[in-house]
This record gives structure tokens, sequence and C-alpha cells, in this order.
């Protein structure tokens, strides 16, 4: 070959490689796209209308397999079609409820969408208000966190680093019999009773204690998902924690795994900064943060049944130097039928019932 031919032919050779190889990445296989939308088109929706979503898929290049449809996690139809219709889906979850589609080609490349949609309680909560049956002396120095009635005693978890406690107290005293710190990096929130065994959140440490009830000795701790640890209590097999937002989460109490979890919502949108709990009979009542209000929620759906205003509650009972803070602390005898609430730095526990406005 002749050497001035040489540079040239090598040139030649390279950009055919790179326009071969150039080529070849732009043919590489494509991800199916998959859009959802929803009609009636709305921004909020209420529990119990029905909706029809249309479904649409694009391919590139290669054959579509499948494409699944879910709705909050449940399998509601799949097909093999590029374009198809679902009519009359029920929404039945309140909060921030998703659609999900997944599509899938016969290459094995998938892709997902989700859509989210806002959907109100179709229940108009019952308005109520209070009665003070009985007063009680409370600790003016407990910033509550945490409430529970347990034979006789009230047990309570207060907050605060540096002055983070649980205390057994003897509710006609209000002195505590028993009573144990926290560290002083911890924030105590939340507790519950179950088994035999007293169990405590912390606000954001994202750790939580076991206590033995008898001796307040620790005898476990655990983590949680959650960024924060707010209100605690148990529905008799499981722990039910709140977090500040409108989610409420079931957790199996030997290794915390998350069991399952129910958003809370009223008839004007999501119950947030839902606080210190107290669960009967299937109902969860709960403080809502910086409020005079404790609602009383359906446990299964998340439903807001009633609204509770506790406003003026502590207003003739506290000196106007008192540091007091806001409405905090539920607790329930079972065998009295007594409720009791409480608020942060408080000095009075109160003995009440719930009455109709």
């Amino acid at each position: 070959m002749n050497r001035n031919l040489f540079p040239i032919v090598l040139v030649f050779c390279l950009l055919v490689s790179f326009f071969s190889c150039s080529n070849k990445s732009n043919k590489r296989p494509r991800k199916p796209v998959s859009t959802i939308s929803i009609k009636p088109a709305k921004q909020l929706y209420t529990s119990g209308d029905k909706v029809t979503l249309n479904i649409k898929t694009r391919l590139r290049d290669g054959e579509l397999k499948s494409v699944k449809v879910y709705y909050e996690g449940k399998l509601l139809q799949e097909s093999d079609e590029l374009k198809f219709e679902i009519p009359d889906v029920e929404l039945d979850r309140v909060g921030n409820t998703s659609f999900k589609v997944n599509a899938e080609k016969t290459d094995g490349l998938n892709n997902s969408r989700v859509k989210t949609i806002n959907v109100l309680s179709e229940i108009a909560p019952k308005q109520l208000t209070y009665q003070v049956e009985v007063k009680y002396p409370h600790l003016k120095t407990s910033y509550t966190q945490g409430l529970e009635y347990y034979k006789g005693y009230l047990y309570e978890g207060t907050g605060e680093e540096g002055h983070s406690k649980l205390m057994k107290v003897d509710i006609k005293t209000g002195e505590p019999v028993q009573s144990i710190d926290l560290e002083d990096k911890y924030f105590g929130e939340g507790i519950t009773i179950l088994n035999d065994k007293i169990y405590q959140l912390t606000y954001r440490a994202k750790k939580g204690f076991v206590y033995d009830l008898e001796t307040f000795a620790v005898i476990d701790s655990f983590t949680y998902k959650s960024p924060q640890g707010w209100g605690l209590t148990n529905d008799g097999t499981n722990l039910i924690m709140s977090d500040g937002t409108n989610i409420l989460t079931w957790l199996n109490p030997d290794d915390f795994s998350i069991v399952k979890t129910v958003q809370v919502a009223n008839n004007r949108g999501n119950m947030n900064v839902l606080n210190e709990m107290e669960y009967i009979d299937g109902i969860i009542y709960a403080n809502i943060y910086t409020t005079n209000y404790i609602v009383k929620i359906d446990a299964k759906t998340g439903k807001v049944l009633e609204e509770i205003n506790m406003e003026g509650l502590i207003d003739m009972y506290h000196r106007s130097n008192d540091r007091i803070d806001v409405l905090n602390g539920i607790a329930y005898d079972a065998k009295n039928d007594r409720f009791f609430v409480t608020g942060k730095l408080w000095p009075m526990l109160f003995e009440v019932k719930f009455i109709e406005k």
C-alpha cells in the first residue's frame, strides 16, 4: 500500500467504526411509556366516588407483553392492549391515594407510572364539646407526650431534651410513685402498655424503648422508618403510632415491622398533625397538635367520625404566669368508663365526658 494513502485509510476506518457504534447505541431497546387519565377529572374526590381510568402505552420498539393497573397496591386489571379503559372504580380509601400502571415488553424492559389523587371522607363529623366531671392535680413540670390509664394508675411519658421521663402517677395526688429518666439526648414522645410492657417513642431519634411494666427496666429498643415519633397506642395486638402527618402506622410489637398504614381525613381534607392517642373498641381518639380539638377516628377506614372542641378547658385553672402549652394527653379507664385529658405543663388533669353541643 502506498504510504501516503495509509493515514487516509486509517481515518476512514475510524470514522466507519465510530458511526457504526453510534448507530448501534441509537438502536438500544427503549422502555414503554404509559399514561393514566381519570374521569371525571377533579382536584378533590370523595370516598365512594366512582371513576373511569384511561390507560395508554407508547412503544418505540418491540412488542408489549402486559400492562398491569393497581389501586393502592391492589391489582385492578391486566391487559395486553396499548389502550384500554377501566370503568366504575370505586374510591374506598381516604387521603392521598394512588393508581399505578406497570407496562412490560416481551424483551423484559418495563416501566411504571403513578398518579396520586386526594380523597375526602364522605362523613361530616359530629361536633361535640365536653363536660368536666372531676379535677385532679397534675405536675406542671410535665411536658406531657403520652398518657395511659392502667390498673388504677396513670402512666405518663414526658418530652423535652434533658427532662424526658417515664412515670407511674398517683392520680389523686398527681405525684409520681415510680419514675425513670431518659438520656438527655432523647426527647420522649408517646407511650402505650401492651402485654405488660411499656413502649415509648422518641421525637427525632427514630428510636423507641421497651420497659418492664413493674421495674421500668429497659428490656429492648427498636427503630422505625418514620422520620418522627409522636403518639402511640395499641389495638390489643399491634402498636399504632403517629408521626406528625395524617398517617397512622401499625407495628408488630415483636419485630416492629410495619403491619399496615391508614390515612386519616375528614370531609374537608387530610387530618394532619395527629398527636397523642387512645384506642377504644375500634376507635382512635387523637389530639390535633396546637389545637383544642380531639378527633374520633374509625381505625379501619381512617375517617373522622367526631370532632371534640376542648376550648377553654384549662382557662380557669392556671395562674397568669404559669408556663402552659397545648392540650395533649388522653387516657381511658375502661372499667369505669372514664376519660382523662391534660396538656403539656398543665397544673391540672381532668376527668371529662364528651357531649353534643
